[in-house]
């Protein structure tokens, strides 16, 4: 292969994560050519409506997935927590490079941690899962949707617009970008999204020689966990932007999985836990979402589905 064609989209961080798996395939396969093709999506499109209401899978790889499918690229570079849990035939998530922190960070301009912030305070989140352990934790806040890139956000927020945001952590990083005050939020007060911080890496099933090229990027340790995350949303038919949280960590060979579901007012929120062999992350996935299911998760989400075009 001469030249690879990455598809993407075309926001700051969506470029720098294309730029990054781009400057890693030169440096391994020197003389390769790598040409960027960015698409838009329909979550691209559409920013002054919350994410829930615009509802559906995929928002932000349906049309990135078509041109796949079509032949007009190669790959795709994914936020993992943008990629629905099941794929379009004929396509499939190859490579799951090394895993940034997936942990969310509070962001303000003026209150030092989320315990500072007076009663009344205007957060900003584009998320119902933020929301919901948001709103466990201070009942008192205005919370409030936040779309748009990620810079935008933080933007929003120096700007006075906001008394605080929540965003992910790995994109600040990835992006640079900071605020006076920043906390990390870490389980187990505020689990991520499942599969936050990591990227994936999307091609066509018949494309085997695109094993070989892209197979060095590969971190097992955090395909197996992204693994398991995916199969408890799986198993919750999580598509929609519903407050979903999962959490994978690996050590000696056990993966150790929290599932949780929320309400949107944070007034009930069910977590489960289990532990798994390494080689079995699917199964441990539908095993903690059977047990979160089985302990209200169910109502629920039957109550947060309906409101999900």
């Amino acid at each position: 292969m001469k030249t690879m064609r990455i598809a993407t989209r075309g926001s700051k961080l969506a470029l720098w994560q294309a730029d990054h798996i781009s400057a890693l395939l030169r440096a391994a396969h020197p003389g390769l050519d790598v040409e960027l093709c960015i698409i838009k999506t329909k979550g691209d499109k559409i920013l002054d409506v919350p994410l829930a209401r615009i509802g559906g899978k995929g928002l932000f790889v349906k049309e990135i997935e078509e041109a796949l499918l079509a032949g007009e690229a190669d790959i795709a570079v994914h936020s993992m927590k943008d990629v629905p849990a099941q794929l379009p035939a004929g396509l499939k998530l190859g490579i799951i490079p090394e895993r940034e922190t997936p942990a969310d960070c509070f962001l303000s301009a003026r209150y030092e941690n989320i315990a500072a912030l007076p009663a009344g305070a205007k957060v900003g989140t584009s998320s119902l899962r933020r929301q919901t352990q948001f709103a466990a934790l201070r009942r008192d806040a205005r919370i409030e949707s936040l779309r748009g890139n990620l810079d935008t956000r933080v933007d929003k927020l120096m700007r006075g617009e906001f008394d605080a945001i929540i965003v992910a952590m790995a994109g600040l990083r990835r992006l640079g970008l900071t605020a006076p005050y920043m906390a990390e939020l870490t389980p187990p007060e505020f689990y991520p999204a499942v599969a936050q911080g990591a990227l994936g890496i999307e091609y066509r099933e018949d494309r085997p020689d695109l094993d070989d090229l892209l197979g060095f990027l590969d971190h097992a340790p955090s395909r197996i966990c992204v693994a398991a995350e995916r199969a408890f949303l799986f198993a919750l038919d999580g598509g929609c932007q519903v407050p979903i949280a999962g959490f994978a960590e690996l050590s000696d060979d056990i993966i150790h999985l929290t599932g949780l579901v929320g309400d949107l007012c944070g007034e009930r929120i069910i977590r489960k836990q289990g532990s798994g062999p390494a080689g079995s992350p699917a199964e441990l996935g539908a095993a903690v979402a059977q047990e979160v299911l089985a302990a209200g998760g169910r109502e629920i989400l039957a109550q947060v589905y309906p409101v999900c075009p």
